[in-house]
Order: structure tokens, then C-alpha cells, then sequence
């Protein structure tokens, strides 16, 4: 059995995937495809299904119209190993989008991501809970995640 995460875009796809291989080392895209018959969201070539893989992870892509947008319910979570990673994929994904606390931000498709360093987690979670608390508290006061404050906040 294979599991497959499903994006429904309403328009643009392609720039959207596009721009998220352009981000994500170990991704590309597979396909993309036109049903050559009616669907429910139009005339043959209205839809379109991309097969497309992110950091080695497969996912499927449609382009079929409005429906449901995109929400927290479900998130990317990009960690990355130094601010200029953050910085440069944080840039990228909110052009156009909405920026959020804690790292999170909105992309312009309305796809919701996590830009956080690869740290973080070791960093809220430290067996010593006050430098946990102080790495959290550091975290929740933020926008874009940044390293070197949420070091130094775990260290004081």
C-alpha cells in the first residue's frame, strides 16, 4: 500500500508546484495530465492532476477549480539547517501569501507551511525545562523563526 498526499488547487498549479520543487532539495515533478473527458469542474483539459515528489515524499497535485481551500488542518513543516534556509524558503512561500506566529506562514495558493530550524524540536524539548520554556517562550514571540534567538534565549 502507498500513501499519497493530495493538494486541490482551484488555479495554478503548476506555478505552485513549480515553485515548491524550485525550494525542496530531493524534489521534482513526475507528470502532469489532463483527464481527455469531462469531469464534474469542466470540458476535457479544464482539470489537471500533476504526480510530483518533495523531499522524496510523493504527493499528487489537481487543478479542478474552487472547492474546499486549503487550511491548518494541514501544514508542511520545512526544517531547515541554517537561517539563510529559512530566510530564502520564507521569502519565497509568503510572496503573495500571509505570515503568521511561531513560523508559520500561508503561501498564495493558501497552503499553510512550518519554516522552522531543524533544532527546534531538541530546542522545546530539552530535558531542562527551564531552558525549554525559554526556548518556547522565545518561539511564540516570534514571526520568522530565527536561530541564533532561539539559542540564545535557551542559553540565558
Amino acid at each position: 500500500m502507498n500513501i499519497t498526499q493530495h493538494f486541490w488547487f482551484e488555479k495554478d498549479m503548476e506555478a505552485a508546484i513549480g515553485l515548491y520543487r524550485s525550494l525542496i532539495p530531493n524534489s521534482r515533478i513526475d507528470s502532469v495530465t489532463t483527464p481527455p473527458t469531462e469531469t464534474p469542474a469542466g470540458p476535457p483539459g479544464s482539470v489537471k492532476i500533476a504526480e510530483l515528489t518533495l523531499a522524496g515524499q510523493r504527493y499528487r497535485a489537481l487543478e479542478a477549480g474552487p472547492l474546499d481551500s486549503f487550511n491548518h488542518s494541514f501544514s508542511i513543516v520545512a526544517e531547515c539547517e541554517t537561517q539563510a534556509e529559512i530566510d530564502r524558503r520564507w521569502e519565497a512561500l509568503s510572496e503573495g501569501g500571509a505570515t503568521e506566529q511561531c513560523g508559520w506562514l500561508r503561501d498564495r495558493w493558501g497552503l499553510s507551511w512550518q519554516i522552522v530550524p531543524a533544532m527546534l524540536n531538541a530546542l522545546i524539548s530539552d530535558p531542562d525545562r527551564a531552558k525549554a520554556r525559554r526556548a518556547t517562550e522565545a518561539m511564540l514571540e516570534m514571526v520568522k523563526l530565527d536561530i541564533a534567538l532561539l539559542e540564545a534565549a535557551a542559553r540565558d
